[in-house]
């Protein structure tokens, strides 16, 4: 059994949580976790995200654990195969977007000539409504196509809170699970190993 695990489950306070009060605490729980799970499950990072979790966890409280149970791998971006139709989608997803984030600019320039004395809440309310525009349920990064990448690759299950990561990866027929109940999956998996059953 293989996981492909993102920054969310460590850095989303809503996520996060679950394995403990900041990412440094959430990533000592989530080793806890993999530690019996220990050549039986193998878990994932591609260096983009992994680059993301160094930056939020104090790196000298997780080592060596951190690498001994998370694999650092690279997709094969030269041999994956990506169907037409999901490319397709994806141009189609953008395109409808950036018609959002015009539609949201010129509401903002409306308001902006009318109350010209609000510019400042103007301005912070556009930049939310048009990163919500834009940037919600979409793979915005290339750490989070390098994910879904990987997970493809090894024909894994991703693990995020990411509602852009989540989607296209049922789009793409790959096996997820919300990051708000991957503890409960790990106690699951320990559990199940406890009792001798195979995973």
């Amino acid at each position: 059994m293989r996981f492909v695990l993102d920054t969310s489950i460590f850095v989303n306070p809503d996520v996060r949580e679950k394995f403990g009060e900041n990412p440094t605490k959430a990533m000592k729980a989530f080793l806890k976790h993999a530690e019996p799970l220990f050549g039986k499950v193998e878990f994932y990072m591609p260096p983009g995200i992994y680059r993301e979790v160094v930056h939020f966890v104090d790196v000298e409280e997780v080592l060596p654990d951190l690498e001994l149970y998370v694999i650092k791998k690279p997709p094969n971006v030269h041999d994956i195969k990506i169907p037409a139709s999901v490319v397709y989608e994806l141009v189609e997803d953008i395109r409808r977007r950036i018609d959002k984030g015009l539609r949201v600019a010129e509401k903002a320039v409306r308001e902006g000539v009318i109350e010209t004395d609000n510019i400042d809440r103007i301005i912070q309310k556009l930049r939310r409504n048009y990163r919500k525009a834009l940037r919600e349920g979409i793979v915005d990064s290339k750490e989070d196509f390098e994910l879904i990448l990987l997970a493809k690759e090894l024909d894994a299950t991703i693990v995020s809170a990411d509602v852009g990561i989540l989607t296209w990866a049922q789009k793409m027929g790959i096996k997820w699970v919300d990051a708000g109940n991957f503890r409960d999956v790990l106690e699951g998996l320990i559990a199940k190993l406890g009792r001798g059953k195979n995973l």
